[in-house]
């Protein structure tokens, strides 16, 4: 639930250059959020190796893969819904295989492959580095299923192959899983537990981003500042290690540190941070180094402290406040934006206004508001009821939603008469004469193109905007280029 879903590109059928040596054609589509989309990519460097180009024309393809997500339903009925076309392409094209990937794959893996029978293989998010062997088990006309999880497994050793890519922004995951058991929440049952990757395969993919032409990274994670690398091993067997070990460890704020020094001209963000790990010290090194950027995607998820507990947060509505105001007292221009699940179980007219009112308080940049949608598997729907009815659901979240728009539109106000840095990243989608580029602090801003090229960062005076977008124009290029 904490992991942002960009909808614009749920189901996209992934396109790479092609290599001459590959004769077989891969047709893989990505739901769910950015770790998913990050695993598609490992996915078809480890592919690309065994003979497959891919294709965006399903008609064309050897292989159809779905990797996918079991965060929200919706995104599982989408792909019910593709899994079912596939399989009437199946009847006229018997050489096709199809395969299931990710989250719902380690969730769904008897129903899928056994009882329904609507796949060829099944392979859960720890288990890609075994696609080779299990293509050449349906190659074979055998069924195949590897979802189990690793202690170890975090794919630092895999360059992948970037997809989507506009050439400037770009992910890189540096832990994989999570040990945080909110109630409402599938992931650590279907990533498994947290373990972190060497940060020096952090810089040095970071690095070899920088010289491709790459000006912005955000390090991902289900929850970065948990991140904590002593060595190999999972997080909760941290007290194990040895004493070398803990005095040599790097923490989330350590590794910011050395990717920021590493890469003084890249611009880095981080996703997802959870309230109850964040530390001040990550905050500091925020502010000590001008290329993180002033940006923190905050989940607060309710402002009820007894909707709170329900879900298993570990912070409570006062620590969470005391938090974001520790961050703007050491960043007082940072971006803060959440995560609000409406209609959780129990949840009555006043735990609602609870959340309205710690909104009220925030005042966020921007946010993610869903209502709550069990997910089988999770705590929350083995020991509570959902019992508030959608209509109910559905008021709410639209209260939040238009209390959101106008505490958008306040935050975006501040920037009127203001000059900002701005990364050039795509065209505006409304006018190709004019870019599209963010802020520091993650706001979307749109002026027109002049000569400046993407990947260019721009000084752009703010002449107007909307609650989600600012408008200007162009002064300059920075002192960043």
């Amino acid at each position: 639930m904490e992991k942002l879903i960009d909808e614009s590109v749920q189901g996209a059928a992934l396109l790479l250059d092609k290599s001459i040596k590959n004769s077989r054609k891969l047709y893989i589509e990505s739901y769910g959020c950015q770790m998913n989309f990050s695993d598609s990519e490992i996915v078809a460097s480890i592919l690309a190796a065994e003979g497959f180009n891919t294709t965006d024309r399903l008609e064309e393809a050897d292989l159809v893969l779905v990797n996918t997500c079991s965060i929200r339903e919706k995104a599982e009925l989408n792909v019910r819904k593709r899994l079912e076309k596939f399989n009437a392409i199946k009847k006229n094209k018997p050489h096709l295989k199809v395969g299931v990937l990710g989250c719902m794959a380690e969730r769904l893996k008897s129903q899928l492959l056994e009882e329904e029978k609507i796949v060829d293989m099944v392979v859960g998010p720890d288990a890609y580095k075994d696609l080779p062997n299990l293509v050449r088990e349906i190659d074979a006309g055998r069924n195949a299923v590897n979802v189990l999880l690793s202690k170890e497994e975090t794919y630092g050793d895999i360059a992948p192959i970037r997809l989507h890519s506009n050439g400037v922004t770009a992910f890189v995951s540096i832990t994989r899983g999570c040990d945080n058991m909110c109630t409402f929440c599938v992931v650590p049952f279907t990533r498994g537990r947290e373990r972190s990757r060497d940060p020096q395969s952090i810089v040095q993919e970071v690095r070899e981003l920088w010289n491709k032409g790459f000006k912005e990274v955000t390090l991902l994670g289900q929850n970065v500042d948990s991140y904590l690398w002593y060595g190999g091993g999972l997080k909760k067997d941290f007290d194990k290690a040895t004493e070398m070990q803990k005095a040599t460890a790097v923490d989330f704020s350590d590794l910011l540190r050395l990717v920021a020094e590493a890469l003084p001209k890249m611009r880095i963000r981080f996703s997802t941070s959870n309230p109850q790990d964040m530390t001040l010290k990550v905050v500091h090194t925020m502010a000590a180094y001008r290329n993180i950027c002033n940006h923190i995607h905050l989940p607060v998820q309710s402002g009820s402290d007894r909707i709170l507990k329900a879900m298993n947060r570990l912070h409570t509505r006062v620590e969470y406040m005391t938090l974001i105001e520790n961050i703007r007292n050491i960043i007082p221009n940072c971006g803060i934006s959440q995560d609000i699940i409406a209609g959780f179980p129990t949840e009555t007219e006043e735990d609602h206004q609870d959340t309205l009112s710690l909104m009220d308080h925030v005042k966020y940049d921007f946010g993610f508001m869903f209502t709550y949608s069990e997910r089988p598997g999770t705590m929350a729907a083995r020991k509570l009821v959902d019992d508030v009815p959608e209509a109910v659901k559905k008021r709410r979240l639209e209260e939040i939603i238009a209390l959101q728009r106008r505490h958008s539109l306040y935050r975006t106000k501040k920037y009127l008469g203001k000059t900002e840095e701005v990364l050039i990243e795509n065209s505006s989608k409304k006018s190709d004469a004019q870019w599209m580029g963010r802020t520091s602090a993650n706001t979307v801003v749109v002026f027109p193109k002049e000569g400046y090229v993407i990947g260019d960062f721009v000084n752009v005076k703010i002449m107007d905007c909307t609650s989600a977008t600012l408008l200007g124009n162009a002064v300059g290029l920075s002192e960043n280029n």
